[in-house]
């Protein structure tokens, strides 16, 4: 994990390559992502601006002693990530380090997080001080998983553009509360 943890990268370099990506392209891809870089940017712009850490949960950070690192399993074209990272970054923000790894530069380290057969994102890693996996969260918290459920039972009632609308509307309200509970409590 160490040698996944020093490729990672800062949540400011994260940006930097996005905004990159998004004005110049480097691979179809990234072309045929364009609008999801976008929109990935802005939505990670609104939850800088939003995101506020809760005081109850700090709190409960500090009771953890929780002496590791987060590593972060992520791409900026991701809805999911685009709207839980910003806030996980700035939750552990001066607390514990938290670095990305980009998915699509190397799949070896996603091959080992699958959910259900996928190498969905974002995941997040939490290793101890010896860098060694203590748990995983991701990609989506247990509300995000429940729509998505609705829409796998009911597609045609409950339709993608349903699921999709419904999920970035939770995530707007919820500015990342849940995410950061549910990783607190594998800490």
């Amino acid at each position: 994990m160490k040698n996944y943890w020093d490729k990672g990268i800062s949540f400011d370099e994260y940006i930097t390559i996005a905004e990159e990506r998004l004005k110049n392209p480097s691979n179809q891809q990234e072309t045929d992502y364009k609008q999801y870089y976008e929109l990935g940017l802005q939505r990670m712009e609104r939850t800088l601006k939003k995101y506020i850490p809760d005081e109850e949960q700090l709190k409960e950070l500090d009771t953890k002693n929780f002496d590791g690192k987060i590593l972060i399993i992520s791409e900026a074209w991701c809805g999911d990530a685009s709207a839980t990272v910003p806030a996980l970054v700035k939750f552990f923000e001066g607390k514990n380090e938290v670095r990305i790894f980009l998915r699509d530069s190397d799949k070896s380290l996603i091959s080992q997080f699958l959910t259900n057969g996928t190498e969905s994102i974002p995941k997040v890693i939490i290793l101890n001080e010896d860098f060694n996996v203590k748990n995983s969260w991701g990609p989506r918290p247990k509300y995000g998983k429940e729509l998505l459920m609705k829409y796998k039972a009911d597609p045609e009632n409950y339709t993608k553009h349903h699921f999709y609308n419904d999920l970035q509307l939770y995530y707007a309200k919820n500015r990342g509360k849940d995410a950061v509970q549910e990783i607190l409590e594998l800490l």
